[in-house]
């Protein structure tokens, strides 16, 4: 009975002091991981925004912006789309330089698909830049190429639009071949981001 006795306040001291070791273990490496987070955003902010030097999020809480974003959303026509976050790209001097945006579109032919989006002060898409896409391998993924994302880049204007023959307006883009699906997500994603924008552009942002 000692025996067991002893053998369970033993066990009991190995799990306190292993919870103990543990904990500080995960304190020690907390703010590193979330010091490599935030330099990845950092670096995919940058990626869509190349003039900024640095970035600033917004609070979507503050002045009601998230239910501003989805009010203006809806009326753009969108169902599956939410802006996530927002971060205002700013110079060297501060000033702003345009906004980089991160949006969820749940159309994907393999569901969710995220990705930033960087837009110029004026409202000049600057680029896009995937965070997480599962679409089928050699059709929708063939949205994660330079051929597809760059079409958006230089394109001002209220909606983007996709085509099967052929791009001729200047707020069209060439739908991927055989991934209708995909290319009407990501073109319904940046719309939803442009929404958004004139959302801020507007005054939204107090």
């Amino acid at each position: 009975m000692k025996k067991i006795v002893k053998n369970t306040l033993a066990l009991t001291l190995i799990t306190v002091v292993l919870g103990l070791v543990l904990g500080l273990v995960h304190e020690i490496t907390l703010e590193p991981i979330a010091a490599q987070e935030r330099r990845k955003q950092q670096e995919a902010y940058a990626e869509v925004l190349p003039d900024a030097e640095s970035f600033e999020e917004l609070d979507l809480s503050s002045d009601g912006l998230s239910e501003k974003f989805a009010e203006a959303i809806s009326e753009a026509g969108l169902t599956g789309e939410t802006v996530d976050g927002v971060a205002e790209g700013l110079d060297g001097s501060g000033a702003l330089t345009g906004y980089v945006f991160t949006v969820t579109t749940g159309e994907g032919y393999g569901g969710d698909i995220q990705f930033t989006l960087g837009l110029s002060a004026d409202g000049t898409i600057r680029g896009i830049s995937f965070l997480s896409i599962e679409e089928t391998a050699g059709l929708g993924m063939r949205a994660d190429t330079d051929d597809f994302k760059q079409q958006f880049a230089g394109i001002r204007a209220e909606s983007i639009a996709y085509t099967k023959t052929g791009a001729s307006a200047d707020n069209e883009i060439d739908a991927i071949s055989g991934a209708t699906v995909t290319t009407n997500a990501v073109t319904n994603g940046v719309n939803a981001g442009l929404a958004a924008y004139r959302v801020l552009a507007e005054g939204g942002e107090s």
